[in-house]
């Protein structure tokens, strides 16, 4: 019943999203994109104080306290990975996947509420697009008005522009998630392509907080969430089964394989980069060198690492 409850709302909140239309709302014209925010921000008045105070604005997670006592909050804006490295390293390419224009250097204004991209969560047309080394701002060429006019509630083409390409390209950073989730089978991705859901129907957001944590956020056990959002504690029909689910995390025995579709990355050496040496293609048509980057392996259909913790 749980479940059954939470698809019949999905069905209902999408059949109202989108019936919106925007047309007759947004007249343009526009010269830049700050001018298409401050017209969202008319009617939307309290958004841009919901996205301020958000996760995916600030880049930055829950507060934590360090063994010196030195309380911080983390997140992708303050930490090293072992991918991309750092965003102060790179602004402009980084921040293109950033929900906001001009972030180009440490002095970028996040009080600044007319910086803040709406059209890249909300615009349906499909040719809205964010420069790669344009710190947020889109292509010059795109038609804003239009691309206004169309919005709507957040798509997986929406998340997907920047999660799904994260680090440069499909399948690069994330290697659950790449181009084969805009419209996967049922094999790629049961809730996606069996029921058809969007991200947010998980990744549930309220006054533009979206659920899921990250970085500092999963340190705290805050902002989290789960398969018990909507599946009760004894999912399956057999009782073995279930005393399984004390000990041994969903994902272990529901995720055998990843990159099923698209490979992913598994090994990026940036200390590489700048050599002359030829770039080969290994058998997915993927580049195994890259003198701007540095070197990489790929893998497709990569079973997870397991361990106890």
């Amino acid at each position: 019943m749980k479940f059954t409850c939470f698809i019949l709302s999905i069905l209902i909140f999408q059949s109202f999203t989108v019936a919106q239309d925007h047309v007759d709302n947004v007249s343009g014209p526009f010269e830049t994109p700050q001018e298409v925010t401050e017209e969202c921000l008319m009617c939307h008045d309290e958004a841009g104080d919901e996205i301020i105070a958000s996760r995916h604005w600030n880049w930055l997670g829950s507060t934590l306290t360090d063994t010196t006592n030195k309380v911080e909050s983390r997140g992708k804006r303050n930490l090293i990975n072992n991918f991309c490295i750092a965003v102060p390293s790179n602004y402009p390419r980084c921040t293109s996947c950033h929900i906001s224009y001009g972030w180009k250097d440490e002095n970028f204004d996040f009080d600044s509420p007319e910086n803040i991209d709406c059209l890249v969560c909300h615009e349906q047309t499909g040719t809205y697009i964010k420069l790669p080394t344009g710190a947020g701002m889109p292509d010059s060429t795109i038609d804003l008005l239009t691309i206004a006019q169309s919005v709507g509630a957040s798509t997986r083409r929406n998340c997907g522009t920047c999660h799904f390409d994260g680090g440069g390209g499909t399948g690069v950073k994330h290697g659950d998630m790449d181009n084969s989730l805009y419209n996967p089978t049922e094999g790629i991705d049961f809730h996606m392509g069996g029921l058809d859901f969007e991200c947010t129907d998980c990744h549930e957001t309220e006054n533009h907080q979206i659920a899921g944590g990250s970085h500092g956020s999963m340190a705290e056990g805050e902002n989290l969430i789960s398969c018990e959002d909507c599946h009760d504690a004894d999912p399956h029909e057999k009782k073995l089964l279930n005393e399984h689910f004390s000990a041994v995390a969903c994902e272990t025995c529901h995720i055998p394989t990843f990159a099923r579709q698209e490979p992913t990355v598994t090994w990026w050496d940036w200390s590489k980069a700048g050599e002359d040496r030829e770039s080969q293609q290994n058998e997915f048509g993927k580049d195994n060198y890259n003198k701007k980057k540095g070197e990489f392996v790929w893998a497709k259909n990569v079973i997870p690492e397991y361990f106890w913790h």
